[in-house]
């Protein structure tokens, strides 16, 4: 293990200085190069703390339940800020303050949708998911139905989401790196891949989790002071802040109303419905209710969770209204050709890092930027913990060796698939250099909404459930939401090229319809399935229940 801890800190400082050479040689003919050898300054110090995490957590990860839920050690109040860490993603952060910026009170309704998904977790699910489950949420899915297909289905959906939500963070990260520091997009995604292949490889859940808590304070600290910064300048009177922004901005009365966004009443229920249920159907969020000793600290760690995601949604949305004030001196030179973010470096994603410079200068610029890339480095990481657990816990420990794999067997095939999807992401975070960050994760949570949640919500609350029912519904939603995603205008007219107006589908989320479909799926094939199965799956149901209401058998259900 010494020998790979030196050659992990090695190779970190290597890619820091790597990164940091790069960009130097970039940016030397600028006029802003202190600017961006602060933000480098930055990254590299972050780098290292967060490598030296990894060596430390390299030495505590000895097992596979250190590996996926860091042994269960973690206390409510670190889970619900490593909760918190890994929800306030690229998207959170960069895309709503973004949105705001570009469209005024309409970008609440990510903020809103995003956190009222919590309240669902803390009530129907998080105590239930730490009686039953192990590593995954397909341990609770699965727990009275047969294994396999439950199980197949589960690490498909969970791949699949992982895939889309990782997508926009390797692009958001891309885009950053490519403006602050000068890199070439492609360098910068390959690096971000490396560094999160390195953490999540060496050491597991536990350096994920810490990373995730450091990153959450900071960007905690650093939005409250950016938010601070600019409710001082109007004597922290919002209303002063909200009619200088009405002023001074292209749409002025239409910025404090709603329907600039989203223009017609089912496209804003599909949107609020993916956005409130998706949040109960990601797996890396799922995965950490099993980081905790028993079922009170899973309680606690939401109520932390939904404490500081709320108050962050609240700064995101005076950083997009101070973006308008501060930077939008000259509405002219933003608004090209009606859209606000061709006139944005970076576009309207950078809304927040240029707001950051305004306020605070260099170094607090520099302090964002690797705020913002730790961001998504953290939910990269958590990702790829639970795409990697998918594969070797699911499929590879449950499914191909019946149960009956070796420990050591099965964290190499999580480390392999580690790698694989680290390689993946990086070609997909490429692919799709031009995509809207928040989009896609708008998307990741679609899909999640009609895959996942479903088979979640009816295996544990409905005890006529069975396992035809479940894996049907999980797989029509999954189906239709990604072919009826492909079909909507925003991938068919904007990604694909074909003409405006000839998207098959007509809104942009398909939560309203795969989500219903695989609901009414689960509840008719579960109904007509007269199956030897689905007799011994109903009959399941009162045992499961007990296990979830008290936690009795569960692991660690007393603490530790």
């Amino acid at each position: 293990m010494t020998k790979m801890n030196k050659s992990l800190i090695a190779l970190g400082t290597l890619l820091a200085s790597g990164a940091a050479l790069a960009a130097g040689a970039d940016l030397g003919n600028t006029a802003k190069q202190a600017t961006n050898w602060t933000a480098i300054v930055m990254f590299g110090i972050f780098v290292l703390f967060t490598l030296y995490i990894t060596k430390w957590a390299a030495g505590k990860t000895k097992t596979a339940a250190d590996f996926y839920t860091a042994g269960g050690g973690i206390t409510g109040f670190q889970n619900g800020l490593a909760i918190a860490g890994d929800y306030m993603s690229a998207a959170s952060f960069l895309g709503i303050s973004g949105l705001v910026f570009a469209n005024g009170f309409d970008g609440l309704i990510f903020s809103i949708g995003w956190l009222v998904g919590w309240p669902i977790i803390t009530f129907l699910l998080a105590e239930r998911l730490r009686n039953l489950g192990k590593f995954t949420f397909a341990d609770v899915a699965s727990y009275r139905f047969s294994q396999t297909p439950v199980r197949i289905f589960a690490a498909t959906g969970s791949l699949v989401v992982v895939a889309f939500y990782m997508i926009a963070q390797m692009v958001g990260a891309g885009q950053l790196i490519k403006v602050l520091f000068g890199l070439d997009y492609t360098v910068a995604v390959v690096l971000v891949g490396i560094l999160m292949m390195m953490y999540v490889l060496f050491g597991g859940m536990t350096a994920t989790t810490w990373v995730q808590v450091i990153k959450a304070v900071m960007l905690l600290s650093g939005a409250t002071f950016m938010a601070g910064a600019v409710l001082f300048a109007f004597g922290f009177s919002p209303e002063a802040l909200f009619a200088k922004a009405v002023e001074i901005h292209p749409k002025h009365d239409a910025l404090m109303s709603p329907g600039g966004l989203i223009k017609d009443p089912i496209s804003a229920i599909s949107v609020g419905m993916a956005l409130m249920f998706g949040t109960a159907g990601l797996p890396h969020i799922l995965m950490r209710f099993f980081t905790v000793p028993n079922a009170k600290e899973a309680r606690k760690s939401v109520g932390w969770a939904t404490v500081w995601i709320g108050y962050f949604y609240i700064l995101t949305f005076i950083i997009g209204f101070g973006a308008i004030v501060f930077l939008m001196q000259d509405p002219a030179a933003y608004y090209i050709d009606g859209d606000l973010a061709k006139g944005l470096k970076g576009g309207g994603n950078m809304a927040a890092i240029h707001l950051s410079n305004a306020v605070g200068g260099d170094l607090f610029l520099g302090f964002i930027s690797a705020v913002a890339f730790a961001t998504i480095l953290a939910v990269v990481a958590g990702l790829t913990l639970a795409g990697a657990s998918a594969v070797s816990h699911d499929l590879y420990a449950t499914v191909i060796k019946k149960g009956k794999a070796e420990q050591a067997a099965e964290m190499r095939v999580s480390k392999i698939t580690t790698i694989g999807l680290a390689i993946l992401a990086i070609f997909l975070g490429i692919a799709f250099e031009k995509q809207n960050v928040a989009y896609m994760v708008m998307l990741a949570f679609a899909i999640a909404c009609s895959a996942n949640f479903p088979v979640l919500f009816m295996s544990l609350m409905w005890k006529d459930c069975t396992t035809k029912g479940a894996v049907t519904g999980g797989f029509v939603g999954l189906i239709a939401s990604a072919g009826l995603t492909i079909l909507s205008p925003t991938v068919w007219e904007a990604v694909i090229g074909n003409p405006k107006g000839s998207a098959p589908f007509p809104y942009g989320s398909p939560a309203l319809f795969s989500m219903t479909a695989a609901f009414a799926t689960i509840w008719i094939v579960s109904l007509l399935d007269k199956s030897a199965r689905a007799q011994i799956d109903r009959e399941g149901y009162p045992a499961q229940q007990v296990r979830c209401e008290t936690g009795i058998g569960a692991a660690g259900a007393s603490g530790h």
